[in-house]
């Protein structure tokens, strides 16, 4: 039975650690598990049933808490299920007043090349969006220069390089370093088909890992300061990239209600596009968030190209109708995505 309250003590604080609002990495690493923390509840759960003499008020206790832990992180995973509210409705794709892109991080040290251009070859986007490109990425992705008129290159050894490609003709180009001076990102006008501008946000933010960024205070600021630029462009916008953060997490949330976008996982899955090489540990970690001017034709999670990251993408169309059911921020959480920008900004 020691085993047994040793490894229940550590799920149920490792259930409610995420709830301390600060940016350690040792801290913010528990927000990614969710659904794996949730499974390993109900298994001890299972167990306690099992094993557990009911008579004792200690062992009662312990079952109390392992129902209240799952329950707890049952609500915190339901939105991304199925039966979860969702944000965004579907509609039927039309290729005139809608775009196709497709976002992969490809693993700067991943040299499987025909992979994602055999992907990029079949799913034919209007867009194509790729993190962590080095210089032999550059190279190995000339041919995609074939296939769009237009191209943003930002190689780099960092792994934090960017390419962006598309057809769609691209009338405001800027390239920011919002946080870090070597971490760049990207802000777009594109016209669609039918000659309506939309914005792109395509972002890769540093994660909160050790031996690259001890806290998370970096990114936060970078995510949040992108979602109030989508809220105060009057244009349809999209945040796109590998935001190294999961859906459910706080800061995503607070990203959506500070933007007042919406994420197409909700209310279909999680979507899940790390780790591909791991299947016990994957979350959602590749975003593609929009605002309420769009409504959804599709989403999908591509098979693996060796990378860590499974690749991405996603259909959706201009609509005259508001088709989104988004959150809100209150006054509070307005102060606090003010405060997190302050202090990412201030690290640098």
């Amino acid at each position: 039975m020691l085993i047994l309250k040793v490894l229940s003590g550590f799920f149920i604080l490792a259930t409610f650690f995420p709830l301390i609002k600060w940016d350690h990495w040792w801290v913010r690493v528990f927000d990614y598990p969710r659904f794996q923390k949730l499974i390993m509840l109900l298994l001890l759960l299972l167990f306690w049933a099992i094993f557990a003499d009911f008579s004792s008020q200690e062992n009662r206790g312990w079952m109390l808490s392992l129902v209240l832990s799952s329950a707890f992180l049952f609500k915190k995973v339901f939105p991304f299920t199925p039966f979860g509210k969702k944000m965004i409705k579907k509609v039927d794709f039309d290729p005139e007043k809608g775009i196709h892109l497709l976002v992969a991080n490809i693993y700067q040290y991943n040299r499987k090349y025909k992979k994602l251009l055999d992907l990029v070859s079949k799913e034919k986007p209007d867009l194509v969006f790729l993190v962590e490109t080095d210089s032999k990425w550059e190279k190995a992705m000339l041919p995609l220069e074939k296939s769009f008129n237009y191209h943003i290159k930002i190689p780099q050894e960092n792994t934090y390089g960017l390419l962006f490609y598309t057809n769609l003709e691209i009338v405001r180009q800027e390239i920011h370093h919002l946080i870090d001076p070597e971490i760049p990102s990207l802000e777009l006008d594109l016209l669609l088909r039918n000659g309506e501008k939309i914005t792109i946000y395509a972002i890769h933010p540093t994660p909160p890992v050790p031996g690259e960024n001890d806290q998370s205070t970096e990114r936060d600021a970078e995510i949040l300061l992108v979602g109030k630029k989508s809220k105060n462009n009057p244009l349809p916008s999209l945040v796109i990239g590998d935001l190294n953060d999961v859906a459910w997490s706080y800061t995503t949330e607070l990203f959506l209600k500070i933007s007042r976008m919406a994420d197409p996982r909700r209310g279909r899955g999680m979507y899940n596009t790390f780790h591909a090489k791991i299947p016990i540990f994957r979350w959602p970690l590749d975003h593609l968030f929009l605002s309420r001017h769009f409504a959804l034709s599709g989403l999908e999670v591509h098979r693996a190209i060796g990378s860590d990251h499974f690749p991405i993408s996603l259909k959706a169309v201009l609509t005259e109708t508001n088709h989104t059911d988004t959150l809100k921020a209150d006054g509070d959480e307005k102060e606090e995505a003010r405060q997190k920008i302050a202090n990412g900004l201030t690290l640098n």
